[in-house]
């Protein structure tokens, strides 16, 4: 094979052939294509490969294994120099707007599966290196899938995206648009889409799908680069081909440091700033790629990568049983892209020399593998246990090969069982585990007698200690034991003995609790399960979606309520779409990143960059120093106050700015950043004040605001708590609720460029949800008039809240060091470092007190809160009333609260998507369950007496409960319990509930009321001399469908004038960017109604046009009869007409708020023995008015409901003791994935009929619908009290009450604690005592 480094790294992109002569070993795919290549559709989501947003696909031909292969990588890790000879497909490769668009793109956007944007292309990527493995090579063997499909099964088509994230639109969309192509898809279960009607689905409806044309034209090789590889002094790359090249570089006594490289993944866990003086590629050693098969098992050189071992096992699996347990296992390790290039030798060296929590390291102790070491020049083999427990790997040690056993039942009477366990926040992989095992065992069976043990292997592993472990005391003690009650009750006692999570691991009560699941499970399969002794079943729950239903109806304002897909949607699939980041850098620019405290109340006596080596590039540090003479220490600017940029001498929260250093290139300030060096001194400082409890000791709260904010902010006390407290049969008194935070994770992190004008002027491009602050804070900042500073924001990858203060401050950093260095300066925050300073939700302790009748009246009802706001006031303010709103949901009879804004040196608090009203209805749900459980009723029929009359609903709501006819309530939950067979469903829980021990169900239905508030926003329309039209309004696009919504509100309105042509003006129309010199007074866009009062506007200026040229086009049609747009625009021109209008929309008094309506039915299934959940169904009714866009408007319904699933179920927010944020990183935070979904979800947009007050009778849909995901919390909390109930049936005392608060998030820990640490001891205490 031919080396050599003429030409330095080689490969194609796109069919585009690049030769990259001078390149950093460290720089990955990722960089250099975002910042070297026009190809921008890849993105940097995490930087950890947890996210898929930068997935590509790439292909080669193998010189070891001599044959062509494609897979998807995750970019951002691999590293440029590995794919030389490579060719890469991106998304804007597969197709674009001037080539034309893949099918691909087409079904995404078609099946409204493309919100934000930002996500979109990984995950078509994703798809497509499915797609093509199933479909390119080889020929298909018959069957052939019918015409217009793939190969791919429904199961693989979803399995497929599994390891992508999106934030935006709750996944069903995005898995309907893969299963179109499935060959064995029903076309009726896919839900909404563009392309046909329900009942007329037909493949000849999709955009046409071909393997030849959409598959194979990319499936390109570089075959003469691929014949070569790279070896590069100058490069530090080298690519041995034999073990003794290997053993030549490793071993030089130069002291050189040397990186060993396959696929590089091991950087997405550890983040690394070390540099390296060499880098070894392994893959191209035909030992370390290959496998071989012997008698005795199978060999796996250690360069494997963990998805063709997967692969192997899998064939070898049927006939071998323990090998297909072993790839099953496997492929919930990671996800597809990694495991794509992940080395199996790689995986279990990050095991060896760096405790990572390893499921492979652990399931290859339990059969007892062999590895394969070079030590230096001579070789050994040694077992899995002598691997992990001897003396780290020396760093020119390898691992050649792995080896994993045939195994044989000892005796022709035994049977030899394998089974894994793993229990993870996400089914299907890419979460760590809690635990991990892996236990064979060899069990005889004599006639009439039970199962005796022969020997066992216990093997758990990523429980808080090193490496994996056998459980040996327990092996030794079931050997020749048989398998009775007695012995498994003394050997679940003995493995909770054996695994002892170290001193400070999380959860370590329910780490060893499951260890003692995970073995019962495993010693049941040897008896009869289906006895009435170990009765119930542990057989797991399906994990992807099955089907889903959607209905909408279209409004009388078309193409207003049409469900047209949302405008962009297919560029962004193909990656065309230009975010903050993807406008080429100017030249000359610069790159910054945020330094941060790490303390929270500490003075910052100097910072330093004092590491061996030092970072290089830097060209400045930034900080409060270098604010120019008249300008201000301020960093964002909302309405209660400004936030300083640079923490100053003394920092007030883990997560505040210290300074903003810049460097030649964004890596370099990453680097810089990190390896910062901050000399704090706390001596004579009080301590920082970290809880509420320490806020309330030392009075720290935040003043009230000014008055001009009391019409917006005053919450009124309704009626008298101590007369309906009198009145009650039953109280709950002071009992306690704790709510934690939620951080927002928008896929595109916080991002601005910068770049100096002329006269004095700045130029700024910013993903930031409010222009218009933005530009006030700069140009207080810069001590500048507002005039030089212009703000242009095109779209978001994602916003929630998230964009607004902090995104404010980056921009003003970015613009400040441009200023002083007179030079372009941008940032791209990473992940970790966006994840500290946002803040996100704010926390809250609650303590109630209740009053009630014994039929489940509510009387009275008290609220005691404490917010935790963090240290700036940002836009808390808000808070406490949208708190009251959300639990007066209920009719409480009467309501009384004392709310406090409490100042603490945590990072501020700000808005995330239904802020305080989440928190509001979920305290009313949580009250309403106690309730029940008191009474002994059924929470349903608490909710139903408590609902408001229109009555009530006045008296607590006031002007925005709206007449008698816009409370729909009660028809939703009227129709969503029939449609959903509530009633009939409770009755099958039931029945199930009484047939397993080991699950349980719940079932929980809830309503949803929501007041929003419709803010003032400008529009601007102008037609342009060809009869388009361009708009520019005030909110921003983020994903909500604005423009797309927008761009209907003017079709429709400039449709009033009665001439011929106007049909088609919905293509006519583009909606542009946020100018902030262009148009004024932009506002926030927030609160779920900027979509709808920027319609207003627009339609108020389209009304301005309509009225200017109605008497031109009336004259036009006299004279000729009829008269085209395209005429009646040129003539109009002709003839002077002001052919622009302008518009500030400002809501009537009356028409100001409003409230919104919904209902979920959610049914979930628990495992007990874990605490892992499963979302059975999910049913939705939801009040749009008259949606202005169906389509759109069921995606924020969805999107949002799955954004509560993760509030609710699974989003752990945790700090420090200092309050730094520690959940910084898509390893440690984890949001719902596919996997997390329902498995049926079934949603209604409800057309209501006209509402005058609304903006053409349309309602919000963008915040609302997250609070219905307390369903799936309460039917959870449903099915932990028939765990409970079991636990009692079993004579347990302790953990039987109905009467408890379930955590939130209620996580695997918690849920299986609220059913009992000790549930299979109660179990088989109850079978061993006497009768």
């Amino acid at each position: 094979m031919e080396k050599r480094d003429e030409c330095g790294v080689v490969f194609e992109v796109n069919g585009e052939r690049f030769a990259v002569a001078e390149v950093d070993p460290s720089t990955t795919l990722l960089d250099f294509l975002r910042s070297a290549t026009p190809f921008k559709s890849l993105k940097l989501g995490c930087g950890e490969g947890g996210c898929g947003a930068c997935v590509v696909v790439v292909s080669r031909f193998n010189p070891v294994l001599k044959q062509r292969e494609i897979f998807s990588v995750s970019s951002c890790l691999t590293l440029v120099c590995s794919v030389n000879g490579f060719s890469i497909t991106t998304s804007e490769g597969l197709g674009n707007s001037k080539d034309g668009f893949h099918p691909i793109h087409q079904r995404f956007a078609g099946f409204h599966a493309s919100q934000c944007g930002f996500c979109t292309p990984g995950f078509c990527m994703s798809f497509f290196s499915a797609l093509a493995n199933a479909d390119a090579t080889p020929p298909h063997a018959p069957p052939q899938p019918p015409r217009g499909f793939s190969s791919l099964t429904l199961s693989q088509a979803q399995t497929a995206i599994t390891g992508n994230l999106c934030r935006c639109t709750g996944y069903r969309p995005i898995a309907d648009a893969c299963k179109s192509f499935a060959a064995d898809v029903d076309l009726e279960d896919l839900g909404i889409n563009s392309f046909w009607k329900r009942g007329e689905a037909r493949v000849s409806k999709l955009p046409p799908y071909n393997p030849e044309e959409d598959v194979c034209p990319y499936v390109q090789q570089c075959r003469e680069e691929c014949e070569s590889i790279l070896n590069s002094e100058r490069l530090s790359w080298f690519t041995p081909v034999s073990l003794e090249e290997l053993g030549s570089l490793l071993i030089t006594g130069d002291g050189a440091s040397v990186k060993l490289v396959v696929g590089n993944t091991g950087t997405g866990y550890y983040k690394e700033t070390e540099k390296y003086d060499r880098y070894i590629d392994l893959r191209y050693i035909p030992e370390l790629s290959m496998v071989t098969r012997d008698a005795s098992g199978v060999e796996f050189g250690a360069a494997f990568p963990i998805s063709r071992v997967i692969s192997y096992l899998k064939e070898e699996g049927k006939s071998s049983l323990v090998l297909e347990k072993i790839a099953e296992h496997m492929e919930r390790v990671a996800s597809i892209f990694i495991r794509n290039s992940a080395s199996i030798g790689g995986n279990l060296v990050m095991a060896q020399r760096r405790s990572f929590p390893s499921d492979i390291a652990t399931l290859l102790l339990a059969v007892g593998s062999t590895l394969a070491l070079l030590r230096g020049r001579a070789r050994e083999r040694i077992t899995m246990d002598e691997f992990l427990y001897g003396p780290p790997l020396a760093p020119e040690d390898v691992l050649l090969s792995v080896h994993i056993p045939f195994l044989d039942c000892s005796a022709s009477d035994s049977r030899l069982g394998f089974e894994s366990y793993r229990a993870a926040p996400r089914p299907l992989g890419n979460a760590l585990p809690y635990l991990n095992a892996a236990f064979l065992a060899d069990v005889s069976f004599k006639e009439g007698g039970g199962g005796v043990v022969n020997y066992a292997r216990l093997a758990f592993g990523a429980y808080g200690i090193d490496h994996a472990t056998r459980a040996r005391e327990v092996e030794e003690y079931l050997a020749g034991k048989t398998l009775t009650v007695e012995v498994l009750y003394e050997a679940l006692t003995l493995v909770k003995r054996a695994v002892e999570p170290e001193d400070g691991t999380s959860y370590p009560a329910y780490r060893k609790s499951l260890a003692a699941s995970f073995l019962f499970s495993f010693l049941t399969t040897f008896v009869d399960v289906s006895s009435p002794t170990f009765g119930g079943s542990l057989s797991e729950v399906a994990a992807l979606v099955s089907s889903a239903k959607q209905s909408v109806e279209s409004s009388d304002y078309y193409p207003v309520g049409e469900p047209i897909p949302k405008a962009g949607a297919v560029i962004q699939a193909s990656g065309e779409a230009v975010y903050v980041d993807d406008i080429p850098s100017p030249p000359h620019c610069l790159h910054g990143a945020l330094i941060c405290s790490t303390k929270p109340l500490a003075r910052v006596k100097g910072v330093s960059f004092e590491s061996v080596p030092k970072p290089s590039g830097i060209v400045d540090v930034i900080s409060a120093k270098d604010i120019p003479e008249g300008g201000e220490n301020i960093g964002a600017t909302a309405f209660f106050g400004s936030e300083y940029l640079f923490a100053g001498d003394t920092t007030g929260f883990a997560g505040d700015i210290i300074a903003f250093v810049v460097a030649d290139r964004q890596k370099e300030a990453n680097l810089a950043a990190r390896m910062a060096q901050v000399d704090y001194e706390t001596e004579g400082l009080d301590p920082p004040i970290l809880t509420v409890e320490d806020a309330v000791e030392n009075s720290s709260f935040f003043d009230p605001p000014p008055p001009r904010y009391e019409p917006y902010l005053k919450t009124e006390v309704i009626g008298d708590f101590s007369k309906g407290m009198a009145e009650a049969d039953h109280k709950i008194l002071s009992a306690e609720i704790i709510l934690g935070s939620q951080y927002y994770f928008y896929m595109e992190t916080q991002t601005a460029l910068a770049i100096p004008d002329e006269d004095n002027c700045m130029v700024v491009y910013s993903a930031v949800q409010s222009p218009e602050f933005t530009q006030i804070s700069i140009a207080r900042c810069l001590g500048v008039p507002e005039h030089n500073v212009r703000v242009i924001t095109r779209r978001l990858g994602g916003g929630f809240g998230g964009k607004c203060q902090r995104a404010m401050k980056v921009a003003t950093a970015c613009a400040l060091a441009a200023q002083k260095l007179r030079r372009p300066v941008r940032s791209y925050i990473d992940r970790n470092t966006d994840m500290i300073i946002a803040g996100g939700r704010h926390p809250m302790k609650i303590t109630y007190s209740v009053g009630f009748k014994s039929n489940g009246k509510m009387t009275a009802l008290h609220l005691d809160i404490l917010i935790d706001a963090g240290f700036f006031i940002d836009f808390s303010p808000f808070i406490p009333h949208m708190i009251v709103a959300g639990v007066k949901k209920y009719n409480w009879g009467a309501l009384s609260f004392d709310i406090k804004l409490c100042k603490t040196n945590n990072t501020s608090k700000s808005m995330v998507r239904a802020p305080g009203d989440v928190q509001g209805s979920f305290i009313a749900e949580a009250i309403i369950e106690r309730v029940a459980s008191v009474l002994s009723m059924e929470p349903f029929s608490v909710r139903e007496i408590n609902f408001h009359t229109h009555e009530s609903l006045q008296l607590f709501y006031a002007d925005a409960a709206g007449d008698f006819s816009e409370y729909t309530l009660p028809r939703i939950w009227d129709q969503l319990v029939k449609s959903s067979c509530y009633v009939e469903r409770i009755a099958s829980v039931q029945q199930f509930n009484r047939s397993n021990m080991w699950r349980k169900r719940g079932i929980s239905c809830v309503p949803v009321v929501y007041e929003v508030v419709v803010s003032g926003f400008p529009g601007k329309v102008s037609i342009l001399n060809d009869g388009s039209v361009v708009v520019e309004v005030g909110g921003i696009e983020m994903g909500q469908g604005l423009w797309t919504k927008v761009k209907q509100a003017t079709a429709y309105a400039l449709g009033l004038i009665q001439c011929d042509g106007t049909d088609d003006l919905l293509e006519k129309v583009r909606v542009v960017q946020s100018d902030t010199l262009s148009l004024v007074q932009g506002g926030l866009t927030a609160g779920s109604t900027t979509s709808e009062a920027c319609c207003a506007a627009v339609i108020e200026c389209c009304n301005v046009l309509v009225e200017r040229l109605s008497l031109l086009a009336t004259s036009l049609q006299e004279q000729q009869g009829s008269v085209q747009w395209n005429d009646l625009i040129l003539e109009a021109r002709n003839q002077s007409i002001n052919l622009a209008a302008n518009s500030y929309f400002v809501p009537e008094p009356s028409s100001t708020k409003y409230l919104n309506y919904g209902a979920a039915v959610s049914e979930v299934e628990i495992c007990v023995l874990t605490g892992e959940k499963s979302i059975l169904r999910t049913d939705i009714i939801y009040d749009c008015g008259q949606s202005l866009n169906p389509a759109v408007d069921l995606g924020q319904i969805e999107g949002s409901f799955i954004q509560g699933v993760g509030f609710f179920m699974l989003e752990e927010y945790l700090t420090n003791e200092e309050g730094l944020v520690t959940t910084n990183s898509t390893w440690t935070y984890k949001i719902p994935s596919l996997d997390n979904i329902p498995k049926q979800f079934n949603a209604e947009v409800l057309n209501s009929g006209r509402h005058p007050g609304r903006v053409l009778s349309s309602k919000a849909s963008g915040e609302p619908p997250l609070l219905l995901a307390v369903s799936v919390y309460c039917a959870t909390r449903a099915a932990v009290v028939e765990a409970r109930k079991q636990l009692k049936a079993w004579g347990a005392t302790q953990g039987t009450d109905s009467d408890f608060q379930l955590d939130v998030p209620a996580t695997l820990p918690v849920v299986k604690q609220y059913c009992g640490l000790d549930y299979i001891e109660a179990y088989l205490r109850n079978l061993l005592a006497p009768f």
